[in-house]
């Protein structure tokens, strides 16, 4: 479907007649809006809407799961245990037999995919891989970056991006975007002396939490500054005799957002009914109050000597005064006891006794949503759509629930055997999702640019990577990493784009809620401004060295670019359109290097605005 689209005839000549206009403008010289390429890139985001946008894949549903990493011939450090899971499932795709498998396999486990991290990955195994990447020592931190640079010099915008576009680690920082996107905190609406400290440190919390326990997480996040300012467990107070009541937002958002979701669940993740047939609530206003009480009195670390007008206090360069030292955004927030509510709570079927301790009461609240059945499934058919397929089939989403319940070793809530379940199973891997019309996931807008940064040997000529908020859908991604509108993130999982054949189909297309005419234009015009090989105004700039050793030969550079961005999912059609392209008028040896590069920047243009290449499959 995605091929069909991507070459029907009316929009194959208005992308081919836009294509032969950009690769013959000079660098720069592109003035004018690429309307008929924008239109052609909304018809075929507006086709594919209507004929579904994820799936389940046929590969691997009912067969039985054993032996991946328990095989003596198989090492993955810390995920040999996830050959032994109660469900044991037989991973029949553990290897990648050619380049197109292995970038595939990569561009669902990190950002982008080289020439060498394929040929790591082919003579490897998947699982082996996997088991490097997770074992692998933490790279430098966010707030580590951050304190590295001279003060108020770089911000929460400049050290997301740089993460994301240099940090060794890919796999795991992908996986710590996923939990961005769970977890929400948005530096839109925090505010403090240090909230550029505070969001690094919220990233690096998440960081590290894919490779630790999803008990741990929550805990981390539950008491994160960060977190603690943006749905107000900061400050947050027991009730008085003036009517005053605890906050109730966090309560809410930690069970509907981040552990159970609004309805019960069965371990494949559909909604159990009631006998009329009516979604059977997960919690009830009465469990959100009574919640409500065990996050009071928590309040930011900020020790005595570190406060303003002390000597362990922070001067500004130039200036006069003090402020607070930024230690306390390393720490988690602390109990005052005081403020605390000792009233029973009960939520969930757990109770917290009357006349609990604060550290007891939060233990017992995080423990129960912890166990609770719907946080498998729940997260887990998350982790599925962000990571492969908007629409997984049940069978796949059990698993991986499974895995969530049981590592193979007795432990439940290991987050990286979790995220290899995701990315290893059957359905994930097997070649029947390439053409399976329902298989599949729109590209989100901030994981284009990281690869693009990744791809293209990107630097930055600062070093304080200053490629900024890009939230405006108008002229930018519409999107932008740690800047989500609102706590419900970006968009919802379960989106549908209305009057669609989605709808119908009762298929769900979660990044399509950052599609329409806007933004759609927005992400063309704003390609075309930051692939230039290189603009004396902008901080970050691609290097194009392997392309521009191909710019004599289109089909080959069309075919390079395939690869690394797509794995080679675009279709001959499409190759042979943009190979045309490129080829009118032609470059040769007398050429230009002005000339060369725009060739090279018409190419990767033209493959990131394809439908094939948006489609991640």
């Amino acid at each position: 479907m995605v091929e069909d689209i991507a070459t029907g005839r009316a929009e194959a000549a208005d992308e081919a007649l836009r294509a032969r206009e950009i690769a013959a403008a000079p660098p720069g010289g592109e003035a004018s809006p690429p309307f008929a390429l924008a239109a052609a890139l909304a018809a075929s985001a507006a086709a594919l809407a209507a004929c579904g946008g994820g799936g389940g894949g046929s590969g691997g549903a009912g067969m039985s799961l054993a032996g991946l990493g328990g095989s003596s011939t198989v090492q993955a450090g810390s995920l040999t245990a996830l050959a032994n899971t109660p469900t044991a499932q037989t991973y029949v795709y553990t290897q990648a037999k050619t380049d197109d498998e292995a970038a595939r396999f990569l561009l669902q486990s990190q950002f982008s995919a080289s020439e060498a991290d394929i040929a790591a990955v082919r003579s490897k195994g998947y699982l082996p891989w996997l088991g490097e990447q997770v074992d692998r020592p933490a790279e430098q931190g966010g707030r580590d970056w951050i304190l590295s640079k001279p003060y108020n010099t770089v911000n929460s915008d400049d050290m997301i991006w740089n993460q994301l576009m240099t940090s060794p680690d890919g796999f795991r920082k992908r996986m710590a975007l996923v939990f961005t996107e769970i977890f929400v905190v948005s530096r839109n609406d925090i505010g403090s002396n240090w909230a550029e400290h505070m969001m690094a440190q919220y990233w690096d919390t998440l960081v590290a939490g894919v490779t630790t326990n999803f008990r741990k997480l929550l805990e981390d996040v539950s008491l994160n500054p960060a977190m603690g300012f943006y749905l107000n467990t900061k400050g947050n107070q027991k009730e008085n005799a003036q009517g005053r009541q605890p906050d109730e937002n966090y309560a809410r958002e930690v069970m509907q957002l981040m552990t159970i979701g609004l309805y019960q669940l069965e371990a494949d993740g559909s909604v159990k009914t009631g006998s009329d047939g009516v979604p059977l609530d997960s919690y009830s206003q009465d469990d959100v109050t009574n919640l409500a009480r065990v996050f009071t009195g928590y309040d930011l670390d900020i020790r005595a000597d570190e406060k303003i007008g002390t000597p362990g206090a922070f001067t500004p360069p130039g200036g006069t005064g003090t402020i607070e030292s930024s230690a306390w955004t390393s720490r988690p927030m602390s109990l005052t006891a005081s403020r605390h509510s000792t009233l029973e709570a009960r939520f969930l079927g757990a109770t917290v006794p009357a006349g609990t301790e604060g550290k007891a009461a939060l233990k017992i609240a995080l423990d129960t949503l912890f166990g609770h059945p719907n946080v498998g499934p729940f997260i887990c058919k998350q982790l599925i759509q962000r990571l492969v397929t908007s629409n997984p089939s049940p069978a796949y989403v059990k698993r991986v629930s499974d895995v969530f319940a049981d590592n193979g070793g007795g432990v439940r809530g290991d987050m990286k055997s979790v995220f290899a379940a995701v990315l290893l199973d059957n359905e994930a891997r097997s070649p029947a999702g390439l053409s399976d019309p329902n298989f599949g996931r729109l590209r989100e807008p901030m994981l284009r640019l990281a690869q693009w940064a990744r791809t293209f040997g990107a630097g930055s000529t600062s070093g304080n990577w200053k490629v900024g908020d890009l939230s405006r859908p108008n002229d930018q991604l519409g999107q932008s990493p740690l800047r989500s509108p609102s706590v419900f993130n970006f968009f919802r999982p379960g989106y549908v784009p209305p009057s669609t054949a989605l709808a119908a189909s009762r298929l769900v297309a979660p990044e399509f809620q950052l599609v329409n005419e806007t933004s759609v234009g927005g992400y063309l015009n704003f390609l075309q401004s930051n692939v230039l090989p290189k603009s004396t105004g902008r901080d970050v700039n691609a290097a194009y060295a392997s392309e521009l050793a191909l710019v004599l030969d289109p089909a080959a550079l069309v075919q390079r670019l395939n690869l690394l961005l797509t794995g080679n999912q675009l279709s001959a059609a499409t190759q042979a359109l943009i190979t045309s392209a490129l080829a009118n008028p032609p470059v040769n040896g007398g050429s230009s290097d002005a000339v060369k590069l725009n060739r090279v920047y018409a190419a990767v243009l033209l493959v990131m605005a394809s439908p094939s290449y948006l489609i991640q499959k």
